[in-house]
């Protein structure tokens, strides 16, 4: 006999062997699902051709080098203005480092799918490196999200693609291997995304980007500066960095000692605020991380200067101690809106709702890495926003810039699998892997792009450089 706990909702009991009807629940897909991601990816294709994305027309309209440097300077600390003009002064490739919302608006004006992914939304090149899991493991992937927002997937590659060839032009490589960096960032994006589509979900969704992708993505030549890198990385401590910044107090504790220009002591009125800021971070944590901050104490507050993107920004390092005097160094990080958010609009996306700046970056970066830093979290400085997460989490990084000309097609093969795995989190990785098929149509496309964008971002460079010399904008070099 069946029971009524069987019947469907017409009170018809199901006939044996007949699938069980279940509600659906908001936020689960339909089963079986309807129609197919791969074969929608590959109707896009009609629309937007792969061919398309080689294409960059540039907007009669588009602001000129000094203007864009300008205003992506507006609201940033002005004495720290000329160190930024500085560094991004020093190469082309460190002159893209700081114009994100320059290319977001070059890029708003290229082919897209529409599809929708979280974006770093500054994925160049030297945005890639290793940091600490919560075990004492090191983890390869994405590390920068200070632009972090969803939007269009081409435009994270399309950045990834230019900075490879931007980078091995400094680096001396030539044309050839400027070009192949960028052709096999893009068929390594192309080749994990399908092998994410081909993979159970939840395999495809903790995929973790550790050693093994090397491996996977053939970056063999890569392995001895992986590991120089690692060995770097290991030692690279918030104890490391307190011996070397620190000095000890009659107290017992310890206290930062000025470094100009990159490190200073701050007025007592602005640490308390920094340090009292820190009651808002906790509230933003899981709360099983509250008892290890718990056993730690503020001892002290100092400002410290950050990226060459970030320059100019307010940026502190709080100095904590356990019972032991161990330290624990957080980084309180003011969370600006990203610099991709007046483009997306044009590009025909939704403008994201006005929010939090340090949680946007925070939630961005969770949902784009596999392993996070398990003490992000945010809060506000006197009305301003900031991302917390630990300083000198064991992190290391390549500098793309100075590899061997041999090591570069590697590193682009590398951070193009990274990016296709932190895409995958948020878009279906059998949509994307449908449009950008089995062979290098895309591949060719993105990297005749990055070539034509190298040649932009070199005559953007020569401009800020002039404008340098005409006493346009300050610049203090070598900082």
């Amino acid at each position: 006999m069946t029971s009524t706990g069987d019947r469907d909702e017409s009170g018809t009991a199901p006939r044996a062997g007949a699938p069980r009807r279940l509600p659906r629940v908001r936020g689960f897909a339909e089963w079986p699902a309807a129609g197919s991601p791969k074969d929608e990816g590959k109707a896009l294709r009609k629309q937007i051709p792969r061919s398309s994305h080689a294409s960059l027309d540039l907007d009669p309209s588009r602001p000129d080098a000094v203007s864009a440097v300008e205003e992506s300077g507006r609201g940033r600390l002005p004495e720290l203005t000329p160190i930024r003009v500085g560094r991004m002064a020093a190469t082309p490739f460190a002159f893209l480092r700081g114009s994100a919302g320059l290319m977001a608006y070059d890029l708003a004006r290229t082919p897209m799918t529409r599809i929708r992914a979280q974006l770093c939304g500054d994925a160049h090149a030297a945005n890639f490196g290793l940091y600490g899991d919560a075990r004492g493991g090191l983890v390869i992937d994405l590390n920068d999200f200070d632009e972090t927002v969803p939007g269009p997937w081409e435009w994270d590659l399309k950045r990834l693609a230019a900075s490879l060839v931007l980078a091995g032009r400094v680096a001396g490589a030539d044309e050839d291997q400027c070009r192949k960096a960028a052709y096999d960032a893009a068929g390594a994006y192309r080749r994990t995304m399908r092998l994410l589509a081909r993979l159970p979900v939840l395999d495809a969704w903790n995929a973790i980007a550790d050693e093994e992708l090397v491996s996977h993505t053939d970056a063999h030549d890569l392995l001895g500066t992986l590991e120089r890198v690692s060995e770097k990385a290991r030692h690279n401590t918030s104890g490391r960095f307190a011996a070397k910044s620190t000095e000890a107090t009659q107290d017992g504790g310890r206290r930062f000692v000025d470094a100009p220009p990159v490190l200073r002591r701050v007025p007592n009125a602005q640490a308390a605020a920094v340090a009292a800021s820190l009651e808002e971070y906790v509230g933003t944590l899981q709360e099983d991380r509250l008892p290890l901050l718990a056993r730690h104490a503020v001892h002290d507050v100092a400002f410290r200067v950050v990226g060459t993107g970030s320059v100019g920004t307010r940026s502190y390092v709080v100095l904590l101690l356990d019972h032991r005097g161990e330290p624990l160094v957080l980084q309180v990080k003011e969370a600006r809106a990203s610099a991709l958010v007046p483009h997306l609009a044009t590009a025909g996306f939704e403008t994201p709702e006005a929010g939090h700046e340090g949680r946007r970056v925070v939630l961005g970066q969770k949902r784009m890495q596999v392993v996070s830093d398990n003490l992000l979290g945010w809060t506000t400085v006197d009305g301003l926003p900031f991302q917390v997460r630990q300083f000198r989490n064991r992190k290391g990084s390549v500098d793309p810039a100075a590899l061997a000309t041999d090591q570069l097609d590697d590193y682009g093969r590398m951070t193009g699998a990274l990016l296709a795995r932190a895409h995958a989190h948020s878009a279906d990785p059998r949509l994307i892997a449908g449009y950008c098929g089995k062979n290098e149509e895309l591949d060719e496309a993105m990297a005749s792009f990055a070539v034509a964008y190298a040649d932009r971002t070199e005559a953007d460079h020569t401009e800020l450089l002039a404008g340098v010399r005409a006493g346009k904008v300050a610049a203090e070099m070598g900082v």
